[in-house]
């Protein structure tokens, strides 16, 4: 005979039953699961008394614990969150924490965090805190809380342009990745790429404070680059590392989540729905769930620990689709609708998707923001144009509350407020020509580098 339905555990907290799936409780919670195990008393009656939380708190762990998204606004909840996740010893609700730092509760969680032992989520608000405004600093209370941030290196603006191998794998003094020395106000050169290295239509992504580069293009006949490299600044190192099964092209490589994704891409000019996913623990590529469809280049973001992608569809269609890690499914978030123009890059903050468009018609000089928020499921635009850079795409990386955009006339910092986006600052442009993959590294103290000079034009 099939098993019968699970019976329910009852839990009492301050006063309160709540009832969960002792599968739940075992699986996520390691309070849970050595009490299950233990045979004390209260296990084997399917009734757990807890004294030292409060019921807020466990109803808030219990409902991200069965994949719901709270949204925790006020302090005595983040604290009470907190708490559940460290007595309960539960690495969902922390990973929820993590990805729920702001500049509203950054400080909040990092004290708290330091003060429970929850190491994930003091890193993750500290690090916040570290690219953030000083008056985040001023607003921690803990000693232990203001060391951990002081000891850690605020991001770096970092880019690389557009390379293929050189004949005959000779060097070539501008094959460069370059970082932004803000007070300087130049780019600088960061490294050089790997002879075998091309950045043409390759993925390129950060994950753990190193950068990966997979596939690419070298040769008239777009011949796939097989070889696949990671630089960690650390040493400032190049290493190779395992390629993907498949052979690809003109993909979206993400980080995520302590993995690596490829998607879709294109292999001897056909596109592709394929996805893999690299684990740096084990070093090896493994096949997930297809695409919807195929796609080259799409655009992807990653917001509140979930992973979006933009497809191209007809009728004027950018559809936004999420994977779901736990279901490996791809499911449809949202669309947009706009004549002639589609998403060609996405970035994220908060609880909102930023895709990025051509501007109308076939004006690739131009280009237009749409906001998605995940909450409410509604589109704004924002306002105002944005112009793209000469032979090459609008590129932007989120660090903070903060947009990191560059070109060929000079490097933009906007403020994120209100779902716009307020100019700050403006910086020297980058050197080089050609389109840019943009992304965010913690360097050494101390990094330095030659100014990066501008490249003759052909």
């Amino acid at each position: 005979m099939p098993p019968g339905p699970e019976i329910p555990v009852q839990v009492w907290v301050d006063g309160q039953l709540f009832q969960a799936e002792q599968s739940l409780l075992v699986e996520h919670c390691g309070f849970f699961r050595g009490l299950f195990r233990s045979g004390m008393r209260e296990a084997r009656a399917a009734e757990v008394r807890l004294g030292a939380l409060s019921a807020a708190g466990f109803g808030t762990a219990l409902r991200v614990l069965r994949g719901e998204r709270p949204a925790l606004a006020a302090d005595d909840e983040l604290l009470q969150a907190v708490e559940c996740a460290a007595f309960l010893q539960a690495p969902a609700l922390a990973r929820f924490l993590e990805h729920s730092v702001t500049s509203d509760n950054c400080s909040l969680l990092c004290d708290a965090a330091a003060a429970f032992g929850l190491r994930d989520v003091l890193h993750s608000a500290a690090l916040f805190i570290r690219d953030g405004a000083h008056e985040l600093v001023a607003d921690l209370e803990l000693p232990e809380a203001r060391a951990y941030v002081a000891a850690l290196r605020p991001s770096t603006y970092v880019a690389v342009s557009t390379h293929t191998p050189a004949p005959g794998f000779l060097e070539d003094a501008s094959r460069t990745m370059c970082f932004l020395d803000e007070e300087e106000d130049a780019w600088r050169t960061l490294a050089a790429l790997p002879l075998e290295a091309s950045t043409l239509l390759a993925g390129v992504a950060t994950l753990g404070n190193k950068l990966y580069i997979v596939g690419g293009v070298c040769g008239a006949s777009k011949e796939v680059v097989e070889l696949s490299f990671c630089y960690d600044p650390e040493g400032g190192t190049w290493c190779e590392f395992p390629s993907p099964h498949q052979p690809r092209y003109d993909l979206a490589l993400a980080g995520f989540e302590g993995r690596l994704y490829a998607i879709g891409g294109e292999f001897q000019k056909t596109p592709m729905s394929s996805v893999e996913c690299y684990d740096p623990a084990t070093d090896c590529w493994s096949f997930v769930a297809d695409l919807p469809q195929p796609a080259t280049g799409v655009p992807c973001a990653h917001a509140r620990g979930r992973l979006f992608v933009c497809l191209w569809r007809p009728a004027d269609i950018t559809a936004v689709v999420e994977y779901v890690v736990q279901m490996d499914k791809w499911l449809p978030v949202a669309e947009l609708c706009r004549s002639q123009s589609y998403g060609h890059f996405m970035v994220a903050h908060r609880d909102s998707l930023y895709v990025v468009r051509n501007g109308p018609s076939d004006d690739f000089l131009h280009c237009a923001i749409d906001c998605l928020n995940l909450v409410t499921g509604q589109w704004t635009s924002l306002p105002g144009q944005f112009v793209n850079s000469k032979g090459a795409l609008f590129t932007s990386v989120v660090r903070g509350d903060t947009v990191y955009t560059v070109n060929r006339v000079s490097t933009l910092v906007y403020a994120i407020e209100d779902g716009t986006w307020r100019l700050l600052r403006e910086k020297a442009g980058f050197p080089r020509p050609g389109s840019l993959q943009t992304f965010l590294l913690r360097l050494p103290p101390g990094t330095t580098g030659p100014v990066a000079t501008a490249l003759p034009e052909l």
